[in-house]
């Protein structure tokens, strides 16, 4: 059975070892703080303002201002600046923050085509850090798809320490 990770590189067609070439350089320090804040904004008033309805509908129950503080919390965070997201929200746990939404393939190309925008207008951004930030987000949009295929399928994936012995009555 393949692991979510190995679901997420096949179907985003992203090696592992591109999807986390984020972690070769601190880009938080590269870019700074302002530049993670502009490109979720940018991002977030493409997702408000999309043309799809039911892309749109996603994102209907959710605050704009709160979507934005989330994402670029999370990125500053996962880029190498400080815990601000987990500082406030706790852990990231990804798939369950994002459990409540329909994260499909549809959804998750859609979420990247706005995200491809937002990186190309976001001009502080250099070209190396873009290349490297859309492979990381197209791996983890489809890791989340392989997420929401477990939920919808109703199977939780087994924990690494998990046995095969009857639990003690």
């Amino acid at each position: 059975m393949q692991t979510l990770q190995e679901k997420a590189s096949e179907w985003s067609g992203v090696d592992p070892a591109d999807a986390f070439a984020i972690d070769e350089t601190n880009l938080f320090r590269k870019l700074g703080l302002q530049t993670f804040i502009n490109l979720s904004t940018n991002f977030y008033t493409r997702v408000y303002d999309d043309e799809e309805e039911w892309f749109r509908s996603i994102f209907a129950n959710s605050n704009k201002e709160e979507a934005i503080q989330n994402q670029y919390e999370f990125f500053v965070q996962r880029m190498g600046g400080p815990p601000l997201y987990s500082q406030r929200k706790g852990h990231p746990a990804l798939i369950g923050r994002h459990r409540p939404f329909p994260v499909t393939h549809q959804a998750a190309e859609r979420w990247l085509h706005h995200m491809q925008i937002a990186l190309d207008s976001t001009p502080e951004i250099d070209a190396d850090s873009k290349i490297k930030m859309m492979n990381f987000f197209r791996h983890t949009a489809f890791f989340l798809v392989a997420g929401d295929e477990l939920k919808n399928h109703n199977h939780q994936p087994r924990c690494k320490d998990e046995t095969s012995k009857p639990a003690a009555e």
